[in-house]
């Protein structure tokens, strides 16, 4: 049976016809929800029994949590395109959505378990995953995107090591585990960033009649992945070497160079473009936030969450909308809702660091708290009907403003 053929025949909840629809509407509810549990915990409320210390419950249910089930709603999707192979769909998805609801329930009551019980509770969703991914690159001999799989299985490694580091008693948010998981995440933006950017803002620019288009892939495009490599892997094993924070320069300007070649400037009258090359200038920045960090010329946490908040952050819900619109047959356009959505998550990533800038003002770690609960619960809101309804025959243009 064909991919088309098992689509028109599934009689299931729509939610479990496709990977991203019901990953990316918890994803979200989990990013709005456990960032609504950490400024609580900031006011020095007691919500959950964590064996973690609070901290690294906050950046292990971002990193390990939230962008785990993107990354699952996202493959779970892109790779029976990539493949042409069958989709994961009904009984099978709903599966692999318990087991990483299984991975937040382990990790929030993590105290009245073995270490390892909560380890593997929150391993499972994530080795099941790659799994799935290994078995469709062999079987459809897809070898363009084994890196995809190496990376993947990298962040797998990040998080099981997370889990030995928190059980040792060390502060598991600036361990290995951490960093190993975050290089992972940053690769995959760069890598698949650097493929539907420019393909996106190219088919876009193209339909207008635009005489510029976004630079085709070439050996520069190669050498900064090479670079961005190089640089991560410093990042995991020696994040205070002396050669880092140049190393972490040259990386931040090789990318910068490489956004430059996209046309970004000229996709502003399309948010579901231009968030998508704000996304990728985080990440840059990030770097040079790094950076500026191993100089001492900032601090170590609002630099940080330029790459967790500004580049994975915002590339996530840049993805999420855009997909859920794309596969399930609205229009690509970004309505008021959709561009507020951004809008507020951009602000929240400026006041952390604001925040970071000017300690003393606590407000604005909470504001940027609040706007970043309003960002991905707006988006679980306003997407609720995109993602739990049927696919649209048509994309009305009108119907996509009003939904999204």
């Amino acid at each position: 049976m064909s991919t088309s053929e098992r689509m028109r025949n599934y009689r299931g909840p729509v939610l479990l016809s496709h990977g991203f629809r019901a990953f990316f509407l918890i994803s979200a509810l989990w990013a709005a929800l456990a960032m609504a549990i950490w400024v609580a915990m900031l006011a020095g409320a007691e919500i959950l029994p964590l064996a973690f210390d609070p901290f690294s419950w906050h950046a292990h249910e971002f990193l390990y949590g939230y962008l785990g089930g993107v990354i699952a709603g996202f493959l779970l999707t892109a790779v029976p395109n990539w493949t042409g192979r069958l989709p994961v769909m009904g009984a099978p998805l709903a599966g692999l959505v318990g087991l990483w609801l299984l991975g937040r329930a382990a990790v929030g009551v993590s105290a009245l378990l073995d270490w390892r019980v909560v380890l593997l509770a929150d391993l499972a969703c994530g080795l099941m995953l790659l799994a799935f991914l290994a078995r469709e690159i062999l079987h459809g001999r897809n070898w363009r995107n084994l890196p995809v799989l190496a990376l993947l299985g990298l962040f797998a490694a990040g998080n099981a090591l997370f889990h030995v580091e928190a059980a040792r008693g060390d502060a598991a948010f600036e361990g290995m585990g951490m960093r190993l998981g975050l290089a992972a995440g940053l690769m995959l933006i760069a890598l698949i960033g650097g493929r539907i950017i420019p393909s996106f803002t190219r088919n876009w620019l193209a339909a207008r009649g635009a005489q510029q288009l976004p630079a085709p892939f070439g050996r520069g495009d190669g050498l900064v992945l090479g670079l961005t490599g190089v640089t991560l892997a410093g990042f995991v094993a020696l994040p205070d070497g002396r050669a880092m924070p140049w190393l972490m320069l040259a990386c931040g300007a090789a990318h910068l160079w490489r956004l430059a070649r996209w046309q970004g400037a000229r996709t502003g009258a399309e948010p579901l473009l231009w968030v998508l090359h704000l996304a990728y200038g985080f990440l840059a920045l990030g770097f040079w936030a790094e950076a500026a960090a191993g100089l001492g010329l900032m601090a170590a946490a609002p630099a940080r969450h330029v790459w967790l908040a500004g580049a994975i952050g915002l590339m996530t819900l840049a993805v999420m909308s855009r997909a859920s619109l794309g596969h399930s047959g609205r229009a690509l356009h970004a309505g008021r809702g959709t561009t507020a959505l951004y809008l507020a998550l951009t602000a929240s990533v400026v006041l952390r660091l604001l925040a970071g800038v000017l300690p003393a003002q606590v407000w604005l770690l909470h504001l940027s708290g609040t706007l970043w609960v309003l960002a991905f619960g707006g988006f679980a809101l306003l997407y609720l009907p995109v993602l739990a309804r049927p696919r649209v025959a048509k994309k009305p243009v009108s119907g996509a403003r009003r939904t999204a």
